[in-house]
């Protein structure tokens, strides 16, 4: 036996455990080789970690997306969607995605400091209320001031005489002029709005006359300007179906254009055009040739009419006082916008 391990010493010592077997070069390289792969193992990030940071991302990017979100529906359910282009625009109907879902009505004195009765029509069904408490707020757009017009109101049952709350009325005061946004809200919760403008007794009389003007336009007239009726297009005409009208008052007028003036049921020979500004309450000659202009005879339909050049001086509503031979004829409420 021990004749056997001797001869397997032997015979290990002349192969791979006696002697020199690694050359300098070859010792070189696996030095290179260990480090190597112990340098990028450690450069290696650890996947704990990027778990961890990616995580936190994707919440991070959830969180303000979704707060964006939450931001776009309750502008879009506030203000009368995010589509609006000026929220304090004056607007009687609060819509979504082009449905009405209610209007308000006013009351043509409707002036700051005294109570006034308002009808708010609701469009949607009667459950859409049932049980639940509905209240109002006022906004005012110069100061910022909020005040809670209606108090929360408990709906029972549908208005006197309809389905559901098409003629809910409500009677309340607001304290200075201006445009004022009222806000609804059913349980607390945001449900549409509209923007009124309110004006001051003391600005109904602040209205200045040019020295030019016809000894027949009193101040008194303008008082008595119904802002909500509103001209509206019948064929190409714009203005007050069967009394009055204008051809071309849809094109722009800021840098003159072309109108045609119509009168229904009268035979009159003169038209005095007086132009009235609304948010600067200023009066305004807007005919080329001064105040007053010869009426001819009829024409697309209506009993007389005048072609003549218009200027409008600035943007915004207007008032345009029709006096036929020296008569307060009519009112055309427009919205030039260019």
């Amino acid at each position: 036996m021990e004749s056997k391990l001797k001869q397997l010493r032997k015979t290990m010592d002349s192969t791979t455990h006696k002697g020199v077997h690694f050359t300098e070069f070859q010792k070189n390289n696996i030095r290179k080789a260990v480090l190597t792969d112990i340098k990028e193992k450690s450069n290696r990030p650890n996947k704990s970690v990027i778990f961890v940071i990616s995580t936190f991302a994707i919440c991070l990017l959830a969180f303000f997306v979704s707060t964006e979100m939450l931001i776009m529906q309750n502008n879009e359910k506030i203000n009368g969607g995010p589509s609006a282009l000026n929220m304090w625009e004056e607007r009687h109907e609060y819509k979504e995605k082009q449905n009405l879902i209610f209007s308000i009505f006013l009351d043509p004195e409707l002036k700051a400091g005294t109570p006034y009765g308002y009808i708010f029509s609701f469009k949607e069904p009667f459950d859409t209320f049932k049980g639940k408490e509905l209240s109002i707020s006022a906004v005012h757009k110069e100061t910022g001031e909020r005040i809670q017009v209606l108090s929360p109101k408990k709906i029972i049952k549908p208005s006197t005489g309809y389905s559901s709350l098409q003629r809910f009325t409500v009677t309340f005061q607001v304290p200075f002029g201006g445009l004022w946004m009222y806000e609804v809200y059913l349980d607390g919760k945001a449900y549409g709005d509209v923007v009124v403008r309110v004006f001051e007794k003391a600005e109904e009389i602040a209205v200045t006359l040019p020295e030019d003007i016809p000894d027949y336009v009193q101040k008194s007239h303008f008082e008595k300007i119904n802002w909500n009726r509103k001209a509206t297009t019948f064929g190409n005409i714009i203005g007050n179906e069967n009394q009055s009208g204008i051809i071309g008052a849809d094109m722009p007028s800021l840098t003159g254009q072309k109108w045609m003036w119509h009168l229904w049921s009268t035979d009159a020979s003169e038209l005095t055009v007086v132009g009235f500004h609304r948010d600067s309450r200023t009066v305004h000659s807007v005919l080329k040739n001064g105040w007053t202009i010869d009426l001819g005879g009829e024409n697309n339909g209506a009993d007389v009419h005048a072609p003549s050049t218009v200027t409008i001086p600035e943007r915004g509503e207007w008032a345009f006082l029709l006096y036929a031979d020296r008569e307060l004829f009519d009112v055309i409420v427009l919205k030039i916008n260019k």
